[in-house]
């Protein structure tokens, strides 16, 4: 009797202990056949940017590549699709890594419902985290809401080592036709330009930033301008590569230990939404639904502006046209394109995360949403309100020479170093350059004061 093993956010063989789970039920049925599983659910696929599409579609294929054409695509409700895939497999269980988003909780939910009428199980093991959403904890037993303690706990929780691979691979049950033939990967174009896609490209991306870039991460990964990433979210969006491969590499050096915290600020933002999951759509911070926002007309021109990188402050616009050019955008650049929204333009966090969300790669809820009411003022942050990142002054600081907004600000490549961070200073060689959308002094000092309305904790 084989298993089924269904792929979600964990595209990949090496380090996977749910597929180890699948193996190891099959054999103990006197088999060693798994039939890997991937439903292309159309409420996930359909929101999806491009960018999204195309590094799922391009992963799939990989995956596919990996287990000897053998990976089983199917559309549809994973609630009729998984229980039907079972059945027509002869199987008794259905093995996953835990999910703890609100939508894929719910879901998981649904199917274990479904194959339990069936008398077959959905069993979870594992999760897309070196440690699950809600295992760390205060010593009271309640959860966390600030990062700093809620990563020196997760540090002491500690994790397990990566699972190692078994000594013989399942036999990858391939049927081209009948109940269990394929419906195929969908074609999806790329908008964008992606780097190379699927777990050998992820393990290469992390070998070479070991070899070439860690040491210098500390210094190096609030500079826009170098590659001073790891260049591992999207990896680990789709779970090329788990989070537990990546720690077991890591010492107690100053930069190894910065690129640990950076992990915990993933896994932070997993515990917070798998603990309150309505704050993926509303304000973690209930106070903040009276806050002031700007609306009508001119609040669309300018939000209209600020999505395609003409706002007329040049480090907000590069990393706008970059989002629309790569799928991605830095993080420091993320900040400061999401303060610029909220602050200075006075629009809410929804409508530039849902803007986030539709067209960066890596697009991943918890991280997506905290991050932004985290620049909002209404996440997890214990003093939020008086930092409005200063567009010019930020780009002077973490793109110095000009090199990262001439990248991708075409009207401004003639102008030399710094001096493309002020444009309005050089109009003759800012031609076609707008002008800056609003003054941003006058907006922040609009922002405190919008702020200051707010009720008390």
């Amino acid at each position: 009797m084989p298993s089924v093993l269904w792929f979600r956010r964990d595209l990949r063989r090496h380090d996977n202990p749910a597929l180890l789970a699948a193996l190891d039920a099959a054999r103990a049925d006197g088999d060693d056949t798994v039939v890997p599983l991937f439903v292309l659910d159309p409420r996930l696929w359909e929101p999806a940017g491009a960018a999204r599409r195309a590094w799922l579609s391009r992963s799939l294929h990989a995956l596919d590549a990996s287990l000897g054409g053998a990976l089983v695509v199917r559309h549809g409700d994973p609630a009729t699709v998984v229980p039907e895939v079972a059945a027509a497999a002869g199987a008794a269980t259905v093995h996953v890594a835990a999910d703890f988003g609100p939508y894929g909780a719910a879901r998981d939910r649904t199917v274990a419902e479904a194959l339990e009428a069936a008398g077959r199980r959905l069993v979870r093991t594992g999760s897309p985290y070196a440690v699950a959403p809600g295992r760390v904890l205060k010593s009271d037993g309640t959860a966390y809401r600030v990062y700093t303690p809620f990563h020196r706990a997760w540090e002491a929780h500690g994790w397990r080592a990566p699972a190692e691979d078994p000594g013989r691979w399942p036999s990858w049950r391939r049927d081209r036709s009948g109940p269990l033939a394929s419906e195929g990967v969908p074609a999806a174009r790329a908008e964008v330009d992606l780097p190379p896609v699927g777990e050998a490209a992820a393990l290469e991306r992390w070998d070479a930033f070991r070899r070439d870039g860690l040491a210098s991460y500390g210094g190096l990964r609030d500079r826009p301008d170098v590659a001073g990433t790891s260049g591992l979210s999207a990896h680990l969006r789709w779970g090329e590569i788990h989070p537990r491969t990546l720690l077991a590499d890591l010492d107690d050096s100053p930069s190894h230990t910065v690129f640990r915290k950076e992990l915990a600020w993933r896994e932070f933002y997993a515990d917070v939404l798998h603990r309150e999951p309505a704050s993926a759509r509303t304000w973690l911070d209930p106070r903040f639904a009276a806050m002031e926002h700007d609306g009508g007309p001119d609040a669309d021109e300018r939000f209209a502006a600020w999505c395609q990188g003409r706002t007329g402050f040049p480090f907000v616009d590069a990393g706008m046209r970059q989002l629309l050019a790569e799928g991605w955008m830095h993080n420091r650049v993320r900040m400061v394109t999401a303060s610029f929204l909220v602050k200075d333009l006075h629009l809410p966090w929804r409508r530039g995360a849902r803007w986030f969300l539709t067209h960066l790669r890596d697009g991943d809820l918890a991280s997506n949403q905290h991050g932004w009411q985290w620049v909002a003022g209404s996440g997890t942050d214990a003093a939020p309100y008086f930092r409005v990142f200063n567009p010019v002054t930020q780009g002077l600081r973490f793109d110095p020479g000009g090199e990262y907004v001439r990248r991708y600000v075409a009207e401004l490549r003639a102008l030399p170093g710094a001096a493309a961070h002020e444009p309005w200073k050089h109009p003759l060689l800012a031609a076609g350059y707008p002008a800056p959308v609003v003054d941003h002094a006058a907006e922040r000092a609009e922002a405190l004061r919008r702020y200051g309305t707010l009720p008390a904790r």
